[in-house]
């Protein structure tokens, strides 16, 4: 029971995280640009988030597949 209980709390420190996470990313097109009046790009504005926005898709992948992982492991009779 004590285990069971420690991956409920885990699975919803996981979901709370990844939400704030995905809710950090940029969005790619849409309306994302009709908003912002278009306009020409410099490299800069281009290139500016590069590396914090593949950190920020990496820790995605990682922290969905931990949740799916954790949602099937609670969804199972075994715990």
């Amino acid at each position: 029971m004590l285990v069971k209980t420690a991956l409920i709390i885990i699975f919803l420190v996981i979901s709370v995280i990844l939400a704030v996470i995905v809710m950090m990313q940029e969005g790619k097109g849409g309306l994302s640009g009709a908003i912002s009046g278009g306009g020409a790009d410099s490299y800069w504005s281009k290139n500016k988030g590069k590396s914090k926005e593949s950190v920020l898709k990496k820790v995605t992948v990682v922290l969905g597949v931990l949740y799916f992982a954790l949602a099937l492991v609670l969804s199972s009779k075994f715990i």
